[in-house]
């Protein structure tokens, strides 16, 4: 019998830089320019003018096309959703969200803070939830690294 699993998940980091430096880098086509873990990310090409699909090869082998769903700058959010995957996913559907918000004072005034969560079809496991967990947390980590060298 599966363990009953929240289907959410939400993993969050300051980023010690400006929200324009932490914000260029927010955009799908450019997640491999700071996430270790994929080898790539590119637009797909031939797919309809309202529809913004890119696909995120991954280190491991995995292939995830993504569809950009919301984009606002000045809200400074993104919301993608995973349409196809190789090899097949074990659950039905997964949308995310990252957001950033500017820190306006206090010892952190000047950076950035970041939120990125993922809301999962009922029937992922708690394998997916703890997956997406790790990832998010490995990727705010490469974000970081990433805008500190710039």
């Amino acid at each position: 019998m599966p363990i009953p699993t929240s289907t959410g998940v939400t993993e969050s980091a300051v980023i010690p830089a400006p929200l324009a430096s932490v914000w260029h880098l927010i955009k799908l086509g450019k997640f491999a320019d700071f996430w270790s873990a994929l080898k790539s990310s590119s637009v797909v090409k031939d797919t309809s003018e309202e529809t913004d699909i890119y696909k995120w090869e991954f280190k491991d082998g995995t292939v995830w096309e993504v569809k950009q769903e919301e984009h606002s700058t000045i809200d400074h959010f993104i919301t993608y959703s995973i349409i196809t995957a190789e090899p097949s996913l074990t659950f039905t559907s997964a949308l995310a969200t990252i957001r950033l918000f500017a820190i306006t004072t206090g010892k952190d005034e000047g950076s950035t803070f970041i939120q990125w969560s993922g809301l999962f079809s009922s029937d992922a496991d708690a394998g997916v939830i703890e997956d997406a967990r790790f990832k998010r947390k490995e990727a705010l980590s490469d974000l970081a690294k990433a805008v500190q060298k710039k």
